[in-house]
């Protein structure tokens, strides 16, 4: 059974988002999202994702509570920022961030926190050096951001996942 069907849960999610995107439960969407959740977790098979263990369960809340809040800091400076347009000019700009996270799991998961949060985006992150490049949209200290991201995030995800 598992020959078939080689990440159960994964197929069975691809199924759900693809009946509530299509907003119907009738047959012909169940066997054709069935069809493609399959079909989905046979490419995971190909990419062979590394295993992970999560260590800390106790972090994941915290950490998206803080994720939570954050975002919602974020709306707000970003609709300021909209606001007062005409008034001040944006102070856009990069931000390099040393990061010692060596799980990709860990990594993905910064990166959808970052690029998620309005106002930031991940941009690169290279292997050898370590170095994260963020956008920051009202960018008033790179150094603020940098503390920010290493004791917020990533020091949450390095006791989840390493």
């Amino acid at each position: 059974m598992r020959y078939w069907f080689p990440y159960p849960l994964l197929s069975l999610a691809l199924l759900m988002l693809w009946l509530l995107i299509n907003q119907s439960v009738s047959p012909g969407q169940i066997i054709l999202g069935s069809m493609l959740g399959i079909a989905f977790a046979w490419v995971m098979v190909n990419l062979q994702p590394d295993k992970t263990r999560m260590k800390n369960y106790g972090r994941i809340a915290v950490l998206a509570g803080h994720v939570a809040l954050d975002v919602v800091r974020s709306n707000l400076a970003v609709m300021g920022v909209i606001l007062r347009a005409g008034r001040r000019p944006v102070n856009s700009g990069f931000v390099a961030i040393d990061i010692s996270l060596r799980d990709e799991n860990a990594l993905a998961l910064l990166a959808c926190i970052l690029t998620a949060t309005p106002g930031t985006a991940w941009l690169e992150f290279d292997r050898q050096t370590g170095v994260l490049l963020l956008h920051v949209l009202d960018l008033e200290n790179g150094a603020a951001w940098s503390d920010l991201i290493k004791k917020r995030y990533e020091a949450p995800l390095k006791e989840i996942f390493e």
